[in-house]
């Protein structure tokens, strides 16, 4: 084994990911339902407006007019006496004070907005131009108009609390509290909506990696829609657990009811035959069944795999033990001594000695007939990018994407020797249960390359 360093990795062996930012049907169903609420909210508003605040306005407008001007009546067809006692009464009874207005006066207007400004324009209207509405005098607040009796101008205060005929801010606090719980309403129910498909999205996954145990769901949920769709998937899998049951048991049988004839046929061809080139070349045939079995049962293999934190460099040195001294075979390592992956170590050496053998049987130079290997792992982003690379002759790139097919075979140039055809194909499946992806393809530089994507080990 030879060890050297070696060009950064392609960090984009797979086809360019879909939009960075997707809703999840949660965050779909709370919005269209927080839109609907505020649209809700929004004609409510307008219809109370043109219903209930202008009719109230006019209203109030129309009921201070009425005081003054039977205020400024009243005063103006009294004595002096009778003026004085009416004024205190109007104090006392009615809230109601009149006083003398003076050129000093300092006047402070309300201020042009809102509801206030609106009702100010009102009074001004009913009670002609030139009425003066004030907020204080000389720093008093109130609800100050003025008016005149004969040649005398006086100034009616009355409550401020008039201007504000909507109760002043508690409409909007209880607006705010009702969109909030409106809000809370809406998330409530996307939540409802999105949890049975979350659970039924969870299970789905659970059991496409074997695990049926796990995959079952509620057959007591409150909706009936619900229920039903759960009692089918539970019964799916249910149906589908004893069918990989099934399975393994039929491979099980077959790999011993096979392998009990091999190993008598291996023992009387080693007995009977005498001539040791064609008693070698039949135990080769043996060995050959042999392993198309096992690779069989590896590509059919139902169990899932469980995964943690892997010493790369201890599992490429097993798998390359093998080849150490063959005068056919030369392995360049460039991998990092602590570096660390997500993986099962039984199935990743596996996928590496599928490799490795991939590539002694079909990477050999045209111009030495010697297999070179190059093994090489680098870190991105989380990922640790592993590739093995012969420099053998590669594949028409029109036969590179069924190669992880199972049963397929290359051209004649890598098929020298004869085989299941299910090697790659063990070695998706492998990388697949590992979390992981795969994919090969032709080096630029020549041979066939394959790439592994990996989860990066947190203890690394």
């Amino acid at each position: 084994m030879k060890t050297r360093a070696s060009e950064p990795l392609s960090a984009d062996p797979e086809p360019a990911s879909g939009p960075w930012f997707q809703l999840s049907l949660f965050w779909r169903t709370f919005i269209l339902l927080a839109l609907l609420i505020f649209f809700s909210i929004l004609a409510w508003l307008l219809l109370f407006k043109t219903q209930e605040v202008e009719p109230r306005i006019l209203r109030h407008a129309h009921q201070i007019a009425t005081v003054v001007n039977l205020t400024q009546t009243a005063l103006n067809n009294s004595d002096a006496m009778a003026r004085v006692s009416l004024i205190k009464m109007l104090a006392e009874e009615e809230d109601v004070r009149i006083q003398r207005r003076r050129e000093t006066d300092q006047i402070e207007a309300f201020t042009d907005s809102g509801i206030e400004s609106r009702l100010v324009r009102e009074i001004v209207k009913r009670l002609g131009e030139g009425t003066v509405v004030a907020a204080k005098i000389n720093g008093e607040e109130g609800l100050w108009i003025g008016f005149a009796i004969e040649t005398e101008r006086y100034w009616l205060q009355m409550d401020p609390s008039r201007l504000k005929p909507l109760g002043g801010s508690a409409w909007l606090i209880w607006l705010s509290v009702t969109t909030a719980l409106s809000l809370a309403g809406a998330a409530t129910m996307a939540g409802l909506i999105n949890r049975p498909l979350k659970r039924l999205s969870l299970a789905a996954s659970q059991m496409r990696d074997g695990r049926f145990d796990g995959a079952a769901l509620d057959e007591g949920a409150a909706t009936s829609e619900i229920r039903e769709v759960n009692i089918g998937f539970n019964r799916m899998a249910e149906r589908l657990a004893k069918i990989e049951a099934e399975r393994a048991l039929m491979l099980a049988g077959i790999s011993h009811d096979l392998r009990t004839p091999l190993a008598r046929l291996r023992l009387e061809t080693e007995l009977s035959v005498s001539d040791p080139q064609t008693r070698e070349l039949m135990v080769t045939d043996i060995e050959q069944l042999d392993d198309i079995i096992d690779m069989f049962l590896d590509y059919a293999r139902p169990e899932p795999t469980a995964l943690g934190p892997v010493l790369l460099s201890g599992v490429i040195s097993r798998c390359i033990t093998p080849w150490r001294n063959s005068p056919s075979m030369r392995i360049t390592v460039d991998v990092g001594e602590d570096l660390q992956v997500q993986a099962e170590p039984v199935e990743l050496g596996r996928v590496l000695s599928n490799l490795l053998e991939n590539a002694r049987r079909y990477g050999q130079s045209s111009s030495d007939g010697i297999t070179r290997v190059e093994i090489v792992a680098r870190l991105h982003e989380g990922w640790v990018l592993l590739r093995v690379r012969d420099q053998g002759p590669g594949v028409p790139d029109e036969s590179l994407k069924n190669l992880t097919q199972p049963f397929f075979r290359g051209d004649a140039a890598r098929t020298s020797a004869t085989g299941s055809g299910l090697g790659l194909a063990i070695v998706e499946r492998s990388v697949q249960r590992m979390g992981g992806t795969f994919s090969v393809f032709n080096n630029s530089a020549g041979g066939l390359m394959a790439l592994m994507k990996l989860r990066q080990s947190d203890e690394d």
